[in-house]
C-alpha cells in the first residue's frame, strides 16, 4: 500500500515563505514596509521580519500586521541573542511566532534558557546559520530542549561568506536520535544580492498566521532555492518521488549510503530503500532518510527527514 509522506498528506496547499529577513529596525537596509513590499512583488506568500532582538537595536519584534493583506502575510519574530557559545560568541537563534511583548533577556540568561522560554511563549526555534556562527554538536546538543530545526540554507551566508550551510550539525543530531526539521532561510539585509534565494514551503489549509505556525512545528512543509517537490510516497521500503524538472533525485541518510537517479530533465524516480542498509562494513543501518532534487542550475529542494521508527508506528 503506497502512503504520502509528509509534509504532502497533509491538507491545503503549498504557501512560500521566507523566516529569517533583517530591516532598518535592526540592522537591515530597508524599512518592514518596504522588505516586505519586495517579497510580495516576489511571489512569495508571507516573511517573517527576524530582527536582532538586542539592546542596541531596542529589543525589536517588529510589528507587521498592518502590513498583511488577503494574498500576503507576516508570521511575527526576532533572531535571539545571549551569551555563550563554544567560539566565544553570542548565540544566533530563530524565533518565528513570538508574542509583541517577548521580554528582554535578563542578567544572565543563556542562549539555550532564551530559546526555551521562546518556545514556551509559543515560538516556532531554529538553530540559526550553524556553519557561520561555528557552532559544534556541543552548541546543537545545548539547544535541543528549544529547537523544532536547523537552519541548513542560509543565503546571505552563502553569498558572502561560503558558509551557508547548515547539514553537519542538522545529520550528526539526527544521528543521534534527536528529531530536527530543516529550513532554507535568505537572512536578507538588501545590503548585496541576499535576498530571494532560499525559502520554505509550508502546508497549510489557509495563509492565516497561526496556521503556518501550526504546519511548520508539525513538520509540513520543504526547503528550496527553486525545484519544487509534487510527492513523495512510501510502499514498505520503496519509496517514489515526483518533483519539477531537476537533473539529479537522491535520497541520502546518516551514513554513506544513497539512492540517486541522475538524468537530464527528469521528473520522478524510484528507489528501494532497503539499499542504504548495505554497503563496505556497515554493521548500523541508519535510523533516517531525506531526499534532495537537484536541477540544471545546481539549485535544490530538502525534504526534512524521515525517521523510520515515526513511519513503522
Amino acid at each position: 500500500m503506497t502512503n504520502l509522506l509528509p509534509p504532502f498528506k497533509a491538507p491545503g496547499r503549498f504557501w512560500r515563505g521566507n523566516l529569517h529577513t533583517h530591516s532598518n529596525l535592526s540592522d537591515g537596509a530597508l524599512a518592514p514596509s518596504a522588505v516586505t513590499e519586495a517579497y510580495q512583488n516576489a511571489g512569495y506568500d508571507f516573511i517573517c521580519l527576524s530582527d536582532h532582538f538586542v539592546k542596541k537595536f531596542a529589543f525589536p519584534v517588529a510589528d507587521t500586521q498592518t502590513l498583511r493583506n488577503n494574498r500576503f502575510t507576516t508570521i511575527l519574530g526576532a533572531e535571539l541573542h545571549a551569551p555563550v557559545t563554544s567560539a566565544g560568541e553570542l548565540w544566533h537563534i530563530l524565533a518565528n511566532g513570538l508574542p509583541l511583548d517577548f521580554a528582554p533577556p535578563t542578567e544572565g540568561e543563556t542562549g539555550p534558557a532564551l530559546a526555551l522560554r521562546a518556545k514556551e511563549a509559543g515560538a516556532f526555534i531554529t538553530i540559526a546559520h550553524p556553519s557561520w556562527s561555528r557552532y559544534t554538536i556541543e552548541d546543537g546538543r545545548a539547544l535541543l530542549s528549544s529547537a523544532h530545526a536547523v537552519e541548513i540554507y542560509n543565503h546571505g551566508c552563502a553569498i558572502e561568506n561560503d558558509l551557508g550551510d547548515g547539514w553537519y550539525l542538522h545529520d550528526q543530531l539526527l544521528n543521534e536520535g534527536h528529531p530536527l526539521n530543516a529550513i532554507a532561510t535568505d537572512d536578507a539585509h538588501f545590503k548585496t544580492r541576499d535576498h530571494f534565494g532560499g525559502w520554505v514551503n509550508v502546508k497549510a489549509e489557509s495563509l492565516n498566521p497561526d496556521n503556518l505556525l501550526a504546519a511548520l512545528k508539525a513538520g509540513h512543509f520543504y526547503s528550496s532555492q527553486g525545484p519544487e517537490f509534487h510527492e513523495i510516497a512510501m510502499n514498505g521500503k520503496h519509496i517514489s518521488i515526483t518533483c519539477s524538472p531537476v537533473d539529479c533525485i537522491t535520497v541520502v541518510c546518516g551514513t554513506s549510503r544513497s539512492c540517486v537517479r541522475y538524468a537530464q530533465g527528469i521528473t520522478s524516480a524510484e528507489f528501494d530503500l532497503a539499499t542504504l542498509e548495505t554497503g563496505w562494513l556497515l554493521e548500523k543501518p541508519s535510523p533516517w532518510f531525506r531526499v534532495t532534487a537537484i536541477d540544471a542550475a545546481g539549485k535544490k529542494a530538502w525534504s526534512n527527514a524521515y525517521r523510520w521508527a515515526d513511519l513503522e508506528a
